[in-house]
């Protein structure tokens, strides 16, 4: 069960506390700062733009907020956790420190296509309900390949892809010299391939 954002302490500031990474309380919603600018016009009061991105969701969108503007600011933290394992009831993981296990459903999981056992992850915590609201993935993530098309000697081209099968069940387009059984470097930000890992 969420809990209700409503429910939820928020401490009061102003658009002069906001900073990248900070995460406010906006349209009943709990969002992060991920950009913003001052802008001061010729004409009119002076204002911050900001790109903000939902951790329910991950959505991104674009506000401005007048120079002065009251802000609610969330308490959260982020902590260390290694995945376990998935069964019915989500994603199991174990804190790094305390040992303690928690749930986590996957719909707060970032790129959860490239969770594997082991896998250490940073899950934010609303600080005052307890309550895990995102489960965010290193950038990077290195993965065996189950499967592949047999890449060709002396095809180097990069520009040319493939499909690729990580051991995850994650598809993920791999140039044409890859071969199974290799392992990779994956962004989970892009889903991308990023770079073969060497024995």
């Amino acid at each position: 069960m969420q809990p209700e954002l409503g429910s939820i302490t928020n401490y009061m500031a102003t658009t002069a506390d906001i900073r990248n990474g900070l995460v406010i309380n906006f349209n009943n919603d709990l969002f992060l700062i991920v950009e913003f600018q001052h802008v001061k016009p010729g004409k009119g009061g002076a204002f911050i733009r900001t790109k903000l991105k939902s951790i329910r969701t991950g959505r991104v969108i674009s506000n401005t907020f007048n120079s002065g503007e009251k802000i609610n600011i969330a308490r959260v933290e982020r902590r260390k956790y290694q995945f376990l394992y998935k069964d019915d009831t989500g994603y199991h993981f174990m804190h790094m420190e305390t040992y303690e296990q928690i749930p986590i459903q996957e719909e707060l999981i970032s790129a959860h296509q490239f969770l594997k056992e082991g896998q250490e992850v940073e899950i934010v915590f609303h600080a005052d309900t307890e309550t895990p609201l995102n489960c965010d993935l290193p950038a990077f993530v290195k993965l065996d390949i189950t499967y592949t098309e047999p890449g060709f000697r002396g095809n180097t081209a990069t520009n040319a892809l493939k499909e690729a099968t990580m051991e995850t069940g994650a598809v993920v387009k791999v140039p044409l010299f890859i071969n199974t059984g290799e392992k990779i470097k994956v962004d989970t930000r892009t889903g991308e391939y990023g770079e073969r890992v060497k024995k």
